[in-house]
């Protein structure tokens, strides 16, 4: 008899996620011929860690990597984030770090984090978590991090997106690889939140819920809680499904309009590298804006605080000329039209 389906279901998430980063990783083999300057050594076994939190989405992940890795030839480690944000979560961390040992990862730790105000609450924990991971990631040499993120995340993702308003990158969501060199992977992007606490249940692993997912201050737990239900009640049963498909459509199309603006973006320089107005106006607004966009952060402007009404402004410069001064943007960096050139620089 095979495993609870909620089980085979994470497992074989895992497995997909696992072959794609061997295959991403795989190692040259021994170097051929008579003269061989070296004795070739095998590599060792690539390591993947999991971001592990104590709640039922990381805590599948993880019991379906402990499963899966060992088959494949691969080293499975965790992490676990203490945030300091609640009385006794460094003890919650120690926790989380005797059951991922238990479940047979190797290497574990736990890594407390100080978390700021950029951003607000949510972010700043995000910014706080991420670094810390990317830390851990090179000090073992990881060759990716999973994340237990669900296909319900990712529906909450795309929701705060479109009440952003910053675009069809804001409704693509999170990606299933993501960060530097594709570090980061999610394998549950397409499986819901019951099946990850399912798998929990039945492997009857302890799960830690989260007081902050119940907490109506935070933006995302209100949408969890209030507004998705809302929004079911109001236009039937498959609103996670649907906004989690938006999510994968509208990253195929963000992703061919930065190609096609990557690839414009030549076109519209002039021979000393100022953009001209005159063929910024010809093309479409959606691939002017991402050439704009793409020089204003080359200049200096903050990725995270360039928003799209900065970019506006900046396009109205060539769109709707009417001589006005220059547009201040983020991180101290001007734009202004000269002589029919846009020029963009630190001021």
């Amino acid at each position: 008899m095979g495993p609870h389906p909620a089980v085979a279901a994470i497992r074989l998430a895992v497995r997909r996620v696992l072959h794609d980063i061997l295959n991403d990783h795989r190692p040259a083999g021994p170097p051929t011929g008579a003269l061989v300057p070296a004795p070739y050594t095998r590599p060792t076994a690539p390591l993947v860690l999991v971001a592990c939190s104590g709640g039922a989405d990381s805590m599948a992940l993880a019991s379906a990597l402990a499963f899966e890795a060992p088959r494949l030839g691969i080293r499975a480690g965790g992490v676990t984030i203490d945030h300091g944000l609640q009385h006794g979560s460094d003890l919650r961390a120690a926790e989380v770090v005797l059951r991922l040992r238990e479940i047979g990862l190797d290497p574990v730790e736990s890594t407390a984090v100080t978390v700021g105000r950029d951003g607000g609450p949510e972010a700043a924990a995000r910014d706080a978590r991420y670094a810390a991971l990317d830390a851990a990631s090179e000090r073992h040499g990881a060759a990716a991090v999973l994340l237990g993120h669900t296909r319900d995340d990712q529906a909450e993702t795309v929701l705060l997106g479109l009440a952003r308003g910053s675009g069809i990158r804001s409704l693509s969501g999170m990606a299933a690889v993501s960060g530097a060199g594709g570090r980061y992977r999610r394998p549950f992007l397409e499986l819901d939140r019951q099946t990850a606490r399912k798998a929990c249940l039945v492997q009857s692993l302890p799960v830690w819920d989260d007081p902050h997912n119940a907490d109506p201050a935070y933006t995302r737990s209100r949408l969890r809680h209030e507004g998705l239900p809302a929004l079911e009640k109001a236009l039937g049963k498959g609103v996670v499904e649907a906004l989690a498909r938006t999510a994968q459509l509208s990253r195929d199309d963000a992703d061919a309009l930065d190609a096609w603006a990557r690839r414009a973006e030549d076109s519209v320089r002039d021979a000393t590298g100022l953009l001209e107005c005159a063929k910024l106006y010809a093309l479409p607004p959606a691939v002017r804006r991402r050439i704009l966009r793409r020089a204003a952060i080359e200049a200096g402007a903050p990725a995270g605080s360039l928003f799209a009404r900065h970019i506006e402004e900046v396009d109205r410069l060539i769109t709707g000329w009417r001589g006005q001064g220059a547009i201040n943007l983020p991180g101290k960096v001007v734009a202004q039209r000269q002589g029919g050139r846009l020029v963009i620089r630190q001021g």
